[in-house]
């Protein structure tokens, strides 16, 4: 035992440590910044689920490497060039939301001001909005008027935002039923909810290419059902045939008999929870508990 720590404390003596700077200690902070940013950007995207599939295919490609499977290493290979265009065409959307993002003012002050003081309600919407889309929602299906509200969550619909007419308006139940009432200019196409606000009407979202769909399900349909496949949102369709309430989430459709079963689904995704800003904030500025006293 005494010759084994002779020895390591000998190779220990001839470790030498590399000397820190300034420059180096900034560099670390900014790499670390920027993978925390990617880390973001990707959990907030469909990127996160694109991103988990190409892991996959590294840990394929990694296996086929330890296996030496010569034949896929080599079509690899040769296709390298033509899958790192494809990756590029794939992220396009979400690449070009990073670059629009870099230049808003939002971002900038996000960065010199990330802590807010005291208590506050991190949840995607209030009870009121709640309240206000199941009202909505039920009195429409009372008068048979069709409707389809995406409600955001984590995944930003943005690119589906754009293809309608921006509103920015408080959720309330007159306003629902004002914008799906037939033969009103914003009825067509689906509403977009972020957050207690109205983004957007009229929006157009991908329909489902499901095969296993009913053949009676329509448009309106398959389009709440098509924008739950790729994101993580919640989708509500009012049947203007039948006057039913469904809900479009990851893929499936669930019928709402009433407004307790709708409210329980939006109550779930309201991610309702309370964060204290001031413990964190004074952590960082070094004030401790006698500074609160």
């Amino acid at each position: 035992m005494q010759e084994f720590l002779g020895l390591l404390s000998g190779y220990l003596s001839r470790l030498t440590l590399p000397g820190i700077g300034l420059n180096d200690v900034i560099d670390i902070l900014l790499i670390s910044f920027f993978v925390y940013q990617f880390i973001v950007w990707v959990k907030t995207t469909r990127a996160y689920s694109l991103l988990k599939g190409i892991v996959i295919v590294l840990a394929f490609l990694l296996l086929s490497y330890i296996l030496r499977l010569n034949t896929i290493l080599w079509i690899v290979r040769n296709l390298a060039n033509l899958l790192i265009m494809a990756v590029i065409v794939i992220f396009q959307p979400e690449l070009r939301k990073v670059l629009e993002s870099l230049g808003k003012r939002e971002f900038i002050s996000s960065l010199l001001l990330p802590f807010n003081a005291g208590q506050e309600v991190v949840e995607r919407f209030t009870d009121k909005t709640v309240a206000e889309i199941v009202k909505g929602c039920f009195d429409m299906a009372a008068v048979k008027t069709g409707a389809l509200i995406v409600i955001e969550r984590d995944v930003r619909l943005s690119e589906y935002e754009r293809t309608g007419i921006k509103l920015d308006a408080t959720v309330t139940s007159q306003l629902l039923i004002n914008i799906f009432e037939k033969n009103t200019p914003l009825h067509d196409g689906a509403v977009l909810v972020r957050g207690n606000r109205i983004v957007a009407a009229t929006c157009y979202l991908p329909l489902s290419d499901n095969m296993e769909l009913s053949k009676q399900l329509g448009t309106r349909h398959r389009a709440g059902i098509g924008i739950s496949e790729i994101s993580d949102s919640l989708t509500i369709i009012v049947s203007e045939e039948t006057g039913h309430v469904s809900i479009a989430r990851e893929g499936r459709l669930s019928r709402c008999y009433d407004a307790a079963e709708l409210k329980e689904a939006l109550v779930n995704v309201q991610n309702k929870k309370v964060v204290d800003g001031r413990k964190l904030r004074d952590f960082i500025m070094g004030r401790g508990k006698h500074a609160q006293t």
